[in-house]
C-alpha cells in the first residue's frame, strides 16, 4: 500500500502545495484582483468598469467613462497600494486605465 505524504498535514498546506505544483497562483491572483477592485471601488466605479485584466504585475482596467478615467488617473499610486494591501501581497505594480 502506498504511503500518502504527511497524513496530518493541514488542508491549507495541502491546497498551497497543490496550487504551487500546478502553477495556479497567477490564475488565483487574477480572480483576487478583480474582487479587490470591485470591493475597493464600490458601485460608482464598478458600473463604468468594462474589463479588468492582470498581465504579470500590470493591472489593465477598461472604463466606459473618460471623465472617471481622468479622475482615477490622479490616484493610481494610491489605488495600487490599496489593492495590494487588500490582497495582502504585492501583486499589482502598475495600473493602466483605458
Amino acid at each position: 500500500m502506498a504511503k500518502r505524504n504527511n497524513d496530518n498535514q493541514p488542508i491549507q498546506d495541502i491546497l498551497k502545495e497543490f496550487v504551487q505544483t500546478n502553477n495556479l497562483q497567477s490564475g488565483l491572483d487574477k480572480v483576487d484582483v478583480r474582487e479587490a477592485w470591485a470591493n475597493l471601488m464600490g458601485n460608482g466605479v464598478n458600473n463604468y468598469t468594462t474589463a479588468i485584466e492582470l498581465k504579470h504585475d500590470t493591472l489593465y482596467v477598461q472604463l466606459s467613462s473618460s471623465v472617471l478615467r481622468e479622475e482615477l488617473s490622479y490616484g493610481t499610486e494610491k489605488i495600487i497600494k490599496m489593492l495590494n494591501e487588500s490582497l495582502r501581497k504585492e501583486i499589482v505594480k502598475k495600473l493602466v486605465l483605458r
